[in-house]
């Protein structure tokens, strides 16, 4: 997979940016407790059922995001190995399902800049590993999936 990565390129690339009003130790802080994230992650309608969680460098998130599709209950089975922290600053994700040969995996570089004004511009980017799965990830939803993502974030930081 590392062989897929080794270089960004745009045409692979998914980036959501919010700006939310909180301190930066704050917003940070939600991405590393295990309870705070299963409170907020994910879209809209799903919720999150933790399996698994080492929120570090090295360690993973295991969790399912269930919801109701069609009538029925669906859980869609997800896996984000840490693979490197620095606080405050930068997260950055393997992410896919719990499948260690998941071909549809990416990586996700989450940024936190601090504003003069204490707010904090957040910043998810995924990088794909060509530009058709991006489309089809984009066709899929990603783009609205990541603002609701974002959204929940900044309710849960409200609360």
């Amino acid at each position: 997979m590392e062989k897929l990565f080794e270089t960004w390129s745009l045409d692979r690339e998914i980036v959501v940016v919010k700006v939310l009003k909180h301190p930066i130790h704050k917003v940070f802080a939600a991405w590393i407790d295990p309870a705070a994230l299963a409170q907020w992650y994910g879209p809209a309608g799903l919720n999150i059922e933790t399996h698994e969680a080492d929120i570090s460098e090295g360690g993973v998130w295991r969790f399912d995001m269930v919801g109701v599709f069609e009538g029925q209950e669906q859980r869609i089975p997800n896996l984000m190995r840490f693979l490197k922290f620095v606080p405050n600053e930068l997260i950055v994700v393997d992410y896919g399902t719990p499948d260690p040969d998941d071909p549809e995996r990416f990586y996700m570089t989450i940024t936190f800049d601090e504003q003069t004004d204490g707010k904090t511009v957040l910043t998810m980017r995924q990088l794909h590993s060509s530009r058709e799965r991006r489309q089809a990830v984009v066709g899929f939803g990603a783009v609205e999936y990541g603002l609701q993502t974002l959204d929940g974030l900044a309710a849960w930081l409200d609360g």
